[in-house]
């Protein structure tokens, strides 16, 4: 066994008594478990694949907007900046960080909703899994079964504990079906309660601060939000007075990187204070002590409750403006009629997926391991119109 980490709180994921791995296998002679957890990851084809997946913005709509990639290193850099503070687990920060998307399906949440309406529309005569479509459910699916990488396992035999940061939420239905092949395992807490690693519990709150800080920025460059609609946000608007007050003649895109740097860096202290207090409060001593609490990674309350008030906020304004409604019914409409098309004609799916016997499922995992410009170009190829032209 390696020696326990030097730094780490105790109640912090230590590698050297991690709950190890499905499939054994000899310890490295330079990296934790967790580092090569977080190599692994970074070496996979679904986490190349996530450059050309979108947020928001599709990818034929710019070069700048953020795709999963630069969200996943976003959500990376964040939490290894809390995780150090907090003298938690950098590298299984990281690790769950750049792993939480793999499963996400093309077109963002909109082929995520398409693929699982699709999943749950089949008669229940057909034969298939029930299990739906969940993107969190997909990514361990993915760590542990859909990546092709080494002789001796499927997957990439991640760590208990990354994996259960992986698996951030899980239907019951889901959970059940995950305990049944793995008694005692990362679905567990989702059906006895209980709560996930400190580390895991960061990772859920950094990928929160992240999607809020960015999609004002994403949403300001695409001009469907104005400076002036972002700041009747309290949360945004403190910030934008604070680098005015700072800067009196700053304006523009300076001046929102600005209001969102200072924002981002309130976000992250708050969760600092917020949680010391907590693990003080807590008194917990182990990692297991932490799964037996209630979470204890999190904002103040007023934080909280602003931070609230901005993701409303993105909701009306952004995700539901006109103009990101007609892209992502158009993405939907990819997704389901790719679905249809797959189960129907079988013999257009790759030999690997084809000759699946569960190919509900295989087709599921086929489409949410493309590309958006994969997807699309597969649409045009089989069914000869151009969706986004």
């Amino acid at each position: 066994m390696q020696a326990s980490s030097p730094g780490l709180a105790p109640y912090a994921s230590d590698p050297a008594r991690s709950r190890g791995r499905r499939h054994a296998e000899p310890e490295a002679p330079t990296r934790s478990a967790f580092q090569r957890d977080r190599d692994r990851v970074i070496h996979s084809t679904a986490f190349r694949r996530l450059v050309y997946k979108t947020q928001v913005f599709l990818n034929h709509e710019g070069d700048l907007f953020r795709t999963r990639l630069t969200h996943s290193l976003e959500v990376a850099q964040l939490g290894r900046s809390i995780a150090r503070a907090l003298r938690l687990n950098e590298d299984l920060v990281e690790a769950i960080a750049l792993a939480h998307d793999l499963g996400h399906t093309p077109f963002g949440h909109a082929g995520q909703d398409a693929l699982h309406a699709c999943m749950q529309a089949l008669d229940a005569g057909t034969a298939h899994d029930g299990q739906g479509f969940e993107h969190n459910l997909q990514s361990l699916r993915v760590v542990d079964e859909l990546e092709e990488r080494y002789p001796a396992f499927d997957g990439l035999n991640l760590c208990f504990e990354t994996r259960e940061g992986i698996l951030k939420h899980c239907s019951r239905a889901n959970a059940q079906r995950l305990e049944a092949r793995e008694p005692g395992g990362v679905a567990t807490r989702f059906l006895r309660g209980g709560s996930p690693s400190l580390e895991a519990q960061l990772c859920n709150l950094a990928d929160e601060i992240a999607y809020n800080a960015h999609d004002i920025d994403d949403g300001v460059r695409s001009g469907l939000l104005t400076l002036e609609q972002v700041a009747s946000v309290e949360l945004f608007d403190t910030y934008r007075r604070r680098a005015l007050a700072a800067h009196p003649q700053l304006g523009g895109r300076r001046l929102l990187f600005e209001s969102i740097r200072l924002m981002l860096s309130a976000q992250v202290y708050d969760v600092i204070d917020t949680t010391r207090e907590r693990l003080r409060d807590a008194g917990v001593a182990s990692p297991d002590e932490v799964r037996a609490a209630r979470p204890l990674v999190d904002f103040s309350d007023g934080m909280r409750q602003r931070s609230r008030a901005l993701k409303q906020f993105l909701f009306r304004n952004l995700y539901r403006h006109p103009q990101v409604m007609e892209t992502t019914d158009r993405a939907r409409r990819v997704v389901s009629d790719l679905f249809e098309r797959y189960l129907e004609a079988p013999a257009e799916l790759p030999p690997a997926h084809a000759l699946r016997p569960d190919r509900p499922r295989a087709v599921a995992d086929y489409i949410a391991g493309m590309t958006d410009r994969f997807a699309i170009r597969e649409h045009e190829r089989l069914f000869g119109s151009a969706l986004f032209p």
